[in-house]
């Protein structure tokens, strides 16, 4: 059986800060807003910020459509 999620990447376009929340949304199959609640849920545990910066630096930014 082969996995049809799409790749995780930071998207160029609807980024608020990154695009790891919408990668991540994407990639996942979740509404955007659900990923960014917790985002800011666990950034207020001191964790989330830890993911969030690492998750910006090793995921790669998605090409461009166009």
């Amino acid at each position: 059986m082969q996995d049809t999620r799409p790749e995780l990447a930071r998207p160029i376009d609807g980024r608020w800060i990154a695009g790891v929340c919408a990668g991540l949304a994407v990639h996942l199959g979740v509404d955007v807003r659900l990923v960014r609640v917790g985002a800011i849920l666990l950034a207020l545990s001191g964790i989330g910020i830890l993911a969030y910066l690492l998750l910006w630096i090793f995921v790669p930014s998605a090409p461009a459509r166009g």
